[in-house]
């Protein structure tokens, strides 16, 4: 039996960014586990970090380098583990690879390691919908082995699942483009690949190449083999034959254009369920049974997540929405008008599309300031509410709601400044409407 774990048993490693989501977290829980010799540097501030760093107080001899990064902390180790979003021209990282020191990421380091089936699931939008689904579906009703999620989920570490798989199991990842280029330095893809599609974001860190952010996301399928398999929707393949010259290897399915009855709202949510009944179908799901979970399949938090009717107003929370694209996909998901709570900050994305949807979908606007809201402002030329909370975006909100309405929050932008992150917002927004409306 292969010993995995001797690629960190007493190792110098450096855990490049903890974080405050649990992926960190779960990573350097691992590496300790492991005696590995543990340096984690964040740029956050041990004041940021107080979350992380509360749950690996108990664990000794770990060195802590907070608030800054430190070129000596990437010289004379063995290993150096980044997180996603480290800058590709990260002069740390150039350090790393100058003293010839091995770079990984959580994900495809496991991917690399374990001896599993991986199905993994990429795209700008639907990514985590067509996940779960898959995980879901398979949790139950797989039975040659045992299924975990990994990847881009909040909370899961993918690394510490080696302590946990066996040879007959599955993991299943949601695999982010900043995921995804561990794959591609690892030249690897998972066995079972999903590309949902591929639309402008975070240009802001790809500094407006829309071509580097798609060969991110081409690791997905440019290292398979002629045994694995490449599930597309019909975006997706446009995409890969515009952009992708060179021949793919692996069985390529794109999907049809089936109607499944649905919890889940939007022709989006259709070509999600079409992605992930794909991958259930070659794994020898049932289609009855499939047909039968998703009647009763109720979607995930933060997207389009219908949080509750109060006084006959309905309320969703789709705080996942951080593109432009995505918050036009959720406003032609209703088929009348909504108040709108939008607004955050900008990834260097264009909105002069998705205003136009705003006029059109919406009776009232409300922004939560940003420098995405000051773009949509100066695009706009209707009446606008902006506010500096999410407690003052609900009381606006209900102060337009009437009887038969919706009240949406689809931000279309990121929520750093005024909340932590995403699902802080998210979190908000469903606490304030089911404690206070």
């Amino acid at each position: 039996m292969i010993n995995y774990f001797s690629h960190f048993q007493g190792k110098k490693i450096t855990l490049m960014g903890l974080g405050l989501l649990g992926r960190g977290l779960g990573v350097a829980r691992f590496l300790i586990e492991q005696d590995a010799q543990l340096t984690i540097t964040d740029l956050k501030t041990k004041r940021e970090l107080t979350d992380s760093l509360k749950k690996l107080s108990k664990f000794k001899g770990v060195k802590y380098v907070l608030g800054q990064h430190r070129l000596a902390d990437f010289e004379n180790r063995d290993l150096i583990i980044k997180s996603a979003g480290v800058p590709f021209d990260s002069k740390y990282i150039k350090e790393a690879k100058k003293n010839k020191i091995s770079i990984e990421m959580d994900a495809s380091l496991f991917a690399k390691l374990a001896p599993v089936k991986i199905i993994g699931i990429t795209g700008t939008r639907g990514k985590s919908t067509v996940t779960d689904i898959v995980y879901q579906i398979l949790k139950k009703h797989y039975k040659k082995g045992d299924v975990f999620l990994g990847g881009n989920v909040k909370g899961i570490a993918t690394l510490p699942l080696l302590k946990k798989v066996k040879e007959q199991d599955i993991v299943v990842m949601e695999l982010d483009s900043w995921q995804m280029q561990g794959f591609g330095d690892s030249k690897i893809s998972p066995h079972i690949a999903v590309f949902t599609n591929f639309l402008s974001d975070h240009m802001n860190y790809y500094r407006n190449s829309m071509n580097r952010y798609f060969d991110d996301k081409a690791n997905i399928f440019k290292y398979q083999s002629k045994d694995d398999y490449l599930i597309i929707s019909q975006q997706a393949n446009q995409e890969i034959r515009k952009r992708f010259k060179s021949k793919i290897k692996s069985k390529i399915i794109k999907i049809s254009d089936n109607k499944w009855e649905t919890k889940l709202l939007g022709q989006h949510n259709q070509n999600n369920i079409n992605l992930a009944v794909e991958v259930l179908k070659i794994l020898g799901i049932n289609k009855l049974v499939i047909k039968k979970e998703l009647k009763t399949y109720l979607g995930m938090p933060g997207r389009l997540e219908f949080v509750r009717t109060f006084k006959e107003v309905d309320y969703y929370n789709d705080t996942n929405s951080t593109t432009p694209d995505a918050l036009m996909v959720a406003l032609n998901s209703f088929n009348k008008k909504v108040i709108l709570i939008a607004g955050g900050n900008d990834k260097e994305l264009d909105y002069k599309e998705v205003v136009k949807v705003i006029r059109k979908k919406t009776k009232a606007i409300i922004l939560i300031k940003g420098t995405a809201t000051d773009k949509i402002l100066k695009l706009i030329e209707c009446p606008v509410e902006v506010v500096e909370s999410m407690k003052k975006a609900v009381g606006k909100a209900n102060q337009f709601a009437q009887k038969g309405d919706i009240v949406l929050l689809s931000p279309g932008a990121t929520s750093f400044g005024v909340f932590k992150n995403e699902y802080d917002r998210g979190d908000q927004f469903r606490e304030l409407v089911n404690k206070y409306v």
